[in-house]
């Protein structure tokens, strides 16, 4: 069975511009019906509602058969029933209209349109292409204009046949060698058993003849405070010099902002005025001590009894190690701070200090800049050596208050201590004993005191171990005198009467055995009651001109100095003083002026004397009266 209209209304057709749609009515339109055009209009309307429905339906079952993938057959079928479906609602609008009309089959050709789709995107290809700049090729060439060629040749040697003869007698010369052989061997054995040029050394350097001030060094707003220099100090290279401020008279110390400064001496274009390294401190600063190997670390002691270690290359962040305020921590302001080698490892450092209240504290720096207590020792009255005749202590009074500290080169456990009673002690830190002391500490603390020595009129402010002897040491107090020790005896092996003025720092010269230098300057009364104001009732005020530095040698005279250097012009004291151990022409001092002054030494201070060392062996063996 063929189903043409069916197949009509499924194909798309397209001929003479007409939709399926006007085709499947274009069939229908060929039945024995009335024509379209004699009905009425509300007749045309509904005759469009038929097509639509007629054209939907025929749609439908088409698109039904071709979703389930039905056999011919059945697409006939389907088909069948789209034109049934078809006839039935042409009945009823045959009937609707009143003009019966039946459907007849027809035959149709089939019509195919050819899709242009396919053409239409071939059209739209492009053609894409990309192309990288040229690239620049260049040839160069390069030839030298000149060539030389160069040969040395030695002299052609002469053979020996030629060498000129002898110009001296043989005879002769061997006659006078044999002749005076016995005397120059005899001269030489006697030049060889000679100490004339025993520690002589040759010295290429231009021959000073005078002491002059190479440099006038201070910072202002230390200056403008009206702060001293209290130490100073040279690091291991020989060419930065530190000091510290604080106050060594009446003041508020607590509140008391200070400052440590460092001058490069062998930068180019060094201002005096302008430090290279400036560190602010809240408190004063009492001391300071270069590491021995770490050119930039320094150690520094406090009013306030801290101690602290700066690194002076990190100036925005310069703290390496403190103390903290702990138990540990000193209670009196620190006045000396020492670097020592650790016993096991000595290429590692630690730091002691000697406070006024009596206790010794060794430290050792530890992670999270920490300063940790490994070692203390205490002074106490009860503990002292008796072997000299002491003042009585005041009632009350059980710690005996440190104001200095110089360790033995030749015993790197010995260690002397300058009192604020004016007495020096031997003192070790091998020592076993206990001290009897309430002082809390988180180590215990043990008594170093092993020898006592005869006393000064008033507090000893420094002391100083020789370097070139083991037995022989110095001290100087607010007594105007400088006392020369030996350590297997109390009394001193002289007392050098210098005027009355106080002295507030001592050292020997670290390349002249027999030469020392003090600093001296007017006492106050504000000086002796900073240190204790029960002590200040056995001294007399000290009322005297200008602070000076004093240079001796002991191989010229024994009672005076052999140079005074004016430091200050108003009267000003001096506090503090260092030789440079690199340089050893040089000698920094600071004062209450709160100036640092470098000093060129002469010649006569820097090269030793023949027979020097002799003469001071025959100093340390005479016997006190």
């Amino acid at each position: 069975m063929v189903c043409p209209k069916l197949v009509m209304l499924v194909a798309p057709a397209e001929k003479n511009n007409l939709s399926p749609f006007s085709m499947s009515w274009r069939s229908l339109t060929n039945s024995k019906t009335a024509p379209i055009a004699s009905r009425p209009q509300s007749s045309a309307l509904e005759a469009q509602g038929r097509r639509s429905r007629w054209s939907a339906t025929a749609r439908e079952g088409g698109a039904v058969a071709m979703a389930t993938g039905a056999q011919p057959r059945q697409l006939c079928s389907a088909r069948s029933a789209g034109a049934v479906a078809l006839a039935t609602s042409g009945a009823a609008s045959a009937e609707g209209l009143g003009r019966p009309g039946q459907l007849q089959d027809e035959t149709l050709g089939v019509a195919s349109v050819p899709s242009q789709w396919r053409g239409v995107q071939g059209i739209r290809g492009e053609t894409k292409s990309c192309q990288t700049a040229s690239i620049a090729t260049a040839e160069a060439c390069v030839q030298t204009r000149k060539h030389a060629d160069a040969e040395v040749q030695t002299e052609a040697p002469v053979p020996a046949s030629v060498l000129p003869g002898s110009q001296h007698d043989s005879p002769q010369l061997a006659a006078f060698l044999r002749r005076v052989e016995a005397m120059v061997i005899r001269e030489l054995n006697k030049n060889w058993q000679s100490h004339a040029f025993d520690g002589f050394e040759v010295n290429w350097t231009e021959q000073q003849q005078t002491v002059t001030c190479l440099h006038t060094l201070g910072y202002p707003p230390a200056q403008g405070q009206g702060l001293h220099v209290t130490s100073v100090s040279w690091n291991t290279t020989g060419s930065v010099v530190a000091c510290a401020y604080g106050r060594l008279d009446d003041g508020d110390w607590s509140t008391l902002r200070s400052f440590v400064c460092a001058w490069n001496l062998d930068r180019r274009g060094l201002n005096p005025r302008q430090p290279s390294v400036v560190v602010e401190v809240p408190s004063a600063v009492m001391s300071l001590a270069f590491h021995p190997t770490q050119p930039s670390h320094i150690a520094g002691g406090l009013y306030s009894g801290e101690v602290l270690v700066w690194d002076m290359s990190r100036p925005e962040d310069p703290v390496l190690w403190r103390t903290g305020l702990t138990d540990d921590t000193h209670t009196d302001p620190v006045y000396q701070v020492v670097w020592l080698p650790e016993r096991h490892h000595s290429h590692r450092f630690q730091v002691l200090s000697v406070a006024t209240d009596g206790k010794v504290l060794l430290w050792q720096g530890v992670g999270a800049a920490q300063l940790q207590l490994t070692q203390g020792f205490a002074l106490a009255v009860q503990q002292l050596p008796r072997n000299t005749k002491l003042r009585k202590p005041h009632r009350g009074e059980t710690e005996v208050g440190a104001t200095a500290v110089a360790f033995s080169s030749f015993d790197p456990s010995l260690f002397v201590l300058g009192t604020e009673g004016g007495f020096p002690l031997k003192c070790s830190l091998a020592a076993e004993e206990a001290a009897l002391t309430r002082m809390p500490a988180s180590v215990p603390l043990r008594a170093p005191a092993q020898f006592t020595f005869s006393p000064h009129g008033g507090p000893v402010y420094s002391v100083s171990c020789s370097p070139f002897h083991r037995n022989l040491f110095l001290s100087a107090g607010t007594d105007g005198h400088v006392h020369l020790y030996s350590l297997l005896q109390a009394q001193p092996l002289t007392s050098l009467q210098l005027s009355h003025k106080y002295l507030f720092a001592v050292r020997w010269s670290p390349v002249r055995p027999l030469v020392f230098a003090a600093a001296s300057g007017q006492g106050a009364q504000g000086t002796l009651k900073r240190l204790r104001p029960l002590l200040w009732a056995s001294y007399p005020p000290i009322s005297l001109p200008e602070g000076d530095v004093q240079l001796f040698d002991l191989q010229k005279s024994s009672q005076k100095p052999t140079v005074l250097i004016k430091q200050t012009q108003d009267e000003s004291p001096v506090y503090c003083l260092e030789f440079n151990r690199q340089q050893t022409q040089l000698l920094a001092a600071g004062d209450a002026k709160g100036t640092v002054k470098v000093w060129q030494l002469s010649t006569e201070f820097t090269e030793q004397g023949p027979r020097e060392t002799e003469d001071l062996d025959q100093l340390a063996a005479e016997v006190a009266i």
